[in-house]
């Protein structure tokens, strides 16, 4: 498993003071009393949260607990305005979603490479008192103060980025099929929960094209629920373009399995069922072609009018119909 993909974060974001405007009023050799010319104080610094492209996990915020904003500094004479505080910028992968620690709402989600969003503001530099000059006032003796940086929790969480998410029951040959497909190299084995962490492979197409496969950890019944893996993973699945179901055709009822997911999914969030869908059943070198063509004819009885959802049968193991079903995929992400 790999320990280095981190997907949650709960951190405390304190920005900047902003500094405090000046009292000041300009003298020199020839002015004994000047009008007021005290500057504004710098803003202090935001914490920024920006997309790297380079990025796939939040691993390097995982142990910086607190994230601290420069403080803006003091305005002075001659209508200088102080320096604003440096900026704390907080490098994240594409698909990193920003909530509220407290009330769990989400604020923004990143998605681009250079996408930059202020998460906490810095606080405003106060006013010097140059502004505060009125005609009736020449001599204004007072400034504004900075305002205060502000301190809040936040939780980020990853989406993992990918043209085509595998779904499927815990052992149902999709860390096998992300091996075969892509040079990615998942911890595959005959027992179920193998996959306890994404994994992202880059499936080479025809003439030099490719598409981004995610294998995410299996869902049992009963994961919107929380249970086994549950919603840690399911929120993986959203940010995908197409779903790839699969179900080994050792299954006693293909079609009933595929509902089971298909119902995981849409009382985790209803929207995941306008996403694209395509169904594999693997394992198919384990069956005669006899059996492959019954299991078709009772699929192709079941997938009718909203209900019809395209579907192939293919062998990560003996590599039967991998190509076909490399090319159903792009077909779909590209329609």
């Amino acid at each position: 498993m790999d320990t280095n993909f981190v997907d949650y974060v709960k951190i405390c974001c304190r920005s900047g003071k902003g500094g405090a405007g000046s009292v000041h009023f300009h003298r020199d050799k020839f002015t004994a009393f000047g009008g007021p010319d005290g500057g504004d104080g710098g803003r202090g610094g935001h914490i920024i949260l920006r997309g790297n492209k380079q990025l796939w996990t939040l691993i390097h915020l995982k142990y910086r607990k607190h994230v601290i904003a420069e403080e803006g500094q003091n305005g002075s004479s001659a209508n200088s305005f102080g320096k604003q505080g440096k900026d704390e910028i907080l490098e994240v992968p594409l698909g990193t979603v920003a909530r509220d620690a407290e009330t769990g709402e989400i604020e923004f989600e990143i998605t681009e490479d250079g996408q930059e969003v202020i998460i906490v503001p810095g606080g405003r530099g106060g006013l010097g008192n140059a502004h505060f000059k009125t005609s009736t006032k020449q001599t204004p003796r007072y400034a504004q103060p900075g305002e205060e940086g502000k301190s809040e929790w936040k939780i980020l969480e990853l989406k993992v980025l990918a043209d085509v998410g595998l779904v499927g029951f815990p052992n149902a040959g999709k860390s096998t099929l992300l091996s075969v497909v892509s040079a990615a190299k998942p911890e595959i084995a005959d027992y179920p929960f193998t996959t306890l962490v994404p994994n992202l492979g880059i499936v080479k197409y025809r003439d030099y094209k490719s598409f981004v496969m995610a294998d995410i950890p299996g869902i049992i019944e009963g994961a919107h629920e929380g249970k086994g893996l549950g919603l840690r993973f399911l929120r993986h699945i959203e940010r995908n373009s197409i779903l790839l179901f699969l179900v080994s055709c050792q299954s006693p009822n293909i079609y009933e399995e595929y509902k089971i997911l298909l119902n995981e999914l849409e009382e985790f969030n209803p929207e995941l069922l306008y996403k694209k869908r395509v169904l594999g059943i693997t394992k198919c070198d384990t069956i005669d072609d006899e059996l492959i063509e019954e299991l078709e004819k009772d699929l192709k009885k079941r997938m009718k009018g909203k209900h019809k959802v395209p579907y192939i049968f293919f062998s990560s193991a003996s590599g039967k119909n991998i190509q076909e079903l490399k090319d159903l995929l792009w077909q779909n992400i590209n329609s």
